[in-house]
């Protein structure tokens, strides 16, 4: 995992969140092309301002992420986890953990299988209690 430029991670963020997920990826008209994307006019405001995307700190890591910043976890990452936790279901300091643990492929796997609708077979929106393609309603407890 060490060493993997950002350009590989693809739509996973620094701080753990799977872009794949969110509504604003997901939306069929203007679709937010992810965090590492920071031009992007599809994407609002509050998320081309992110101080987590924009830290000089996680600038100096060597994978990208934050767990291996000096500041892991920062007070914003905290904060983000504990909204994401209550509200749906996910964790980006287990996200994180994860991948530093058994990679970001083991991981990008594990989040296909947790986020694909066992009616439908399409990806899940974790911003959305049911599948936005068939409506099924989906459960989301932390998976760690």
């Amino acid at each position: 995992m060490n060493g993997t430029p950002l350009k590989y991670q693809g739509l996973i963020a620094a701080c753990g969140m799977n872009c794949r997920l969110c509504i604003g990826y997901l939306r069929e008209r203007n679709p937010c092309s992810g965090c590492f994307n920071k031009d992007d006019k599809n994407k609002p405001k509050y998320c081309r301002s992110c101080i987590i995307v924009n830290c000089e700190l996680l600038a100096k890591t060597e994978s990208g992420f934050c767990y291996d910043c000096e500041k892991y976890p920062c007070a914003r990452l905290k904060q983000l986890d504990k909204r994401y936790r209550t509200k749906y279901g996910m964790s980006m300091l287990e996200n994180l953990e994860f991948i530093k643990q058994k990679g970001l492929e083991k991981f990008l796997q594990h989040e296909k299988d947790r986020w694909t609708c066992k009616v439908c077979g399409l990806g899940l929106c974790v911003h959305r209690s049911s599948c936005l393609n068939c409506g099924t309603e989906i459960s989301k407890t932390l998976y760690f």
